[in-house]
């Protein structure tokens, strides 16, 4: 028995043409950019981009946006490619078992658990900092803070967290909307897209005539930068490679790549796209630009409006708004708008994660790989709606006793790993089975791909040891559900 036997693509369009049985196709190509662009603005804009510059890019974390929508713009065209010719639910996921066989589908997919399911988690911890900021700090430290995570307030007494109480509440709320059906979370979504680009310009409007040029200067963070004091009260040093000079802008980039994660959700939605092989790459490349375009203004405005260093020793997931209170005075209501924008973003991120999960196992479990609970549709809504419940559950566990840091990095490896097999998947299909109808072809072929996989390789090697330690565990923990569950029941077990 085969550890690479792949899944037909005959079997795979079949699939993808019974509407009648499977999801409803209810989505057009400005539900897609929507769609794209609800998971790409949150998380990685809003916290990410300050934990980048105060920690490791500096202001050069422009450059790091720009390398990791390098990086991405490759992924996404081989991912446009895939999405045309393999319109189903499952993403990379579908797209490895077509090209590189069961084991390597199998490892995929669970590395898409690190991407969504953890992404979900991120971004609901930020969502949480960003409530209580709302809400004037009411809600006590211990209760919106995972037990890992602690503070000294004004008078020295260090506080510990207990649990994240507000991001279990948020990720109850959407995981009851996406049960109730796909359509009307693409309605919410579109609503609050809308609502959240719209701040986005204003910040950046407003925002510009704040640069103060000395923030800029100088771009990139010297290695002799003095350290900075934690709100722990530790230190924080900058002279290791990865926190300062090109080092600090390359491990920038594997921080903000966070930012871009939401594109490849996109194409777990092929299922629920009424044309999807005109409309997905649309989707995929047009929310990418988009959001490329407005990351490099944001990250600009930010780091001009505010020292690098702040943001290690201040504002933390609030940076935002920080810098607006801190520095544009008389502005002081649109730090408020500002935050409940980021609220309402960080809500439509967390939304189309959860889809994007929940496709992800619906694929696996119509394959035999993972239990049927995760392929039952609800008999009215026709959502994976035992999926939703079990990940919200899971998703819960990390956002609830979990550091946004840790979850976010965990998020970023998941998603380059995804992306370095994408990319490889379709250099393989070229070769395999070069006359295939493509409605969407990737340029320059195999060199197209290949920059994406060392791009996106070189961003995972900047990361932390100890995430790429962590990434490991999953990996084997993955691999012993496979060799103990999947290989044993899979649809194509002869």
């Amino acid at each position: 028995m085969s550890l690479f036997r792949k899944k037909s693509l005959n079997i795979l369009l079949a699939q993808a043409a019974d509407s009648e049985k499977g999801l409803k196709r209810t989505l057009g190509a400005w539900s897609l950019i929507a769609l794209g662009i609800g998971a790409i603005i949150g998380a990685g804009l809003f916290v990410r981009t300050a934990a980048a510059a105060g920690g490791n890019a500096g202001p050069a974390v422009t450059i790091s946006f720009i390398i990791a929508a390098i990086g991405c713009a490759f992924a996404g065209l081989c991912y446009a490619e895939f999405a045309s010719v393999i319109p189903i639910a499952g993403s990379a996921y579908t797209y490895a078992y077509a090209t590189m066989g069961e084991l390597v589908a199998w490892i995929i997919g669970w590395a898409l658990v690190l991407e969504y399911a953890l992404g979900a988690a991120t971004v609901s911890i930020s969502w949480s900092e960003y409530a209580n900021k709302l809400l004037g700090g009411s809600i006590p430290y211990e209760w919106c803070h995972s037990p890992f995570e602690s503070i000294k307030d004004a008078s020295g007494i260090l506080h510990h967290g207990i649990i994240n109480i507000p991001a279990l509440v948020i990720l109850l709320a959407l995981s009851l909307l996406l049960i109730k059906g796909t359509q009307e979370s693409a309605t919410v979504n579109a609503i609050i897209v809308t609502i959240k680009v719209a701040i986005v310009l204003v910040f950046i409007a407003i925002g510009w005539k704040f640069i103060n040029p000395a923030n800029h200067t100088p771009y990139l963070i010297p290695a002799n930068a003095p350290d900075a004091i934690l709100p722990n009260g530790k230190t924080y040093s900058y002279l290791d490679f990865f926190r300062h000079g090109w080092g600090g802008v390359l491990r920038g980039a594997g921080i903000v790549f966070f930012a871009f994660i939401g594109f490849d959700a996109v194409s777990t939605a092929a299922q629920e796209c009424k044309n999807p092989k005109k409309d997905m790459p649309v989707g995929i490349l047009g929310s990418l630009l988009i959001c490329t375009i407005l990351y490099i203004l944001f990250s600009w405005v930010l780091t001009g409006v505010a020292p690098y260093t702040d943001f290690v020793k201040s504002g933390k997931e609030a940076s935002v708004a920080y810098a607006i209170s801190t520095y544009m005075s008389g502005y002081g209501w649109l730090a408020t708008l500002v935050t409940v924008a980021i609220l309402a973003g960080f809500s439509s991120v967390i939304l189309v994660m959860l889809l994007g999960q929940s496709r992800v196992f619906y694929t696996m479990s119509t394959d035999g790989l993972l239990p049927k609970i995760f392929s039952d549709l609800h008999p009215k809504f026709r959502t994976p709606y035992k999926s939703n419940i079990v990940l919200f559950v899971f998703v819960g566990l990390f956002a609830a006793f979990l550091p946004e840091s840790v979850a976010g990095d965990l998020t970023s490896i998941g998603t380059l790993f995804a992306f370095v097999l994408v990319c490889l998947g379709v250099w393989i299909l070229r070769k395999k089975d070069p006359g295939l109808a493509r409605p969407f072809k990737t340029p320059l072929v195999p060199l197209v791909p290949i920059l994406g996989m060392i791009i996106c390789a070189t961003m995972i090697i900047s990361l932390p040891g100890q995430t790429l330690l962590s990434a490991l565990v999953w990996m084997v923990a993955g691999l012993l559900i496979y060799f103990g569950y999947s290989k044993n029941n899979s649809k194509l077990k002869s």
